[in-house]
């Protein structure tokens, strides 16, 4: 069978880096990686990331920054009430904590701390999205 002509576009399973099991292992503690998408999945993609968030955690413990804007989501599970996130994060920017309990996005332009994350209680799993407008997610640390 002939591959498509744009089905290198497509990306519906794990692949690159965050396939690895290490990694898998290490984010685990956190939530579990549904889909990720860099420049080295596809050349000229922006990075994305999605997970579901299943148990309370620590999260990312330390602020960070990045050279590029950042978005920064969390979505609740309940189709009958999208907007109640069924838990209860913990997530800040620079020296502002946030404590969100309905469907969020936060923005972190390039440069701004942000973090840690706690994910204080779930109730039910939590939808979570990254994406950023650079082709590879890195982390500086914060200022």
């Amino acid at each position: 069978m002939s591959e498509r002509k744009y089905e290198k576009y497509v990306v519906s399973e794990m692949r690159g880096p965050q396939a690895d099991p290490e990694r898998v292992a290490s984010y685990a503690k956190i939530g579990k990686r549904i889909l990720w998408i860099d420049e080295d999945i596809i050349p000229g993609a922006t990075q994305i990331n999605f997970s579901w968030y299943l148990h309370p955690t620590l999260g990312i413990t330390t602020s960070h920054t990045h050279d590029y804007d950042e978005f920064i989501g969390f979505m609740g599970s309940d189709s009958e009430n999208p907007t109640d996130l069924g838990g209860e994060v913990e997530f800040w920017l620079e020296d502002e904590k946030y404590v969100i309990n309905k469907s969020t996005i936060f923005f972190a332009p390039q440069g701004m701390n942000h973090c840690p994350l706690k994910l204080i209680r779930v109730d039910r799993p939590i939808f979570h999205f990254t994406a950023v407008n650079g082709g590879k997610y890195a982390i500086k640390p914060a200022k």
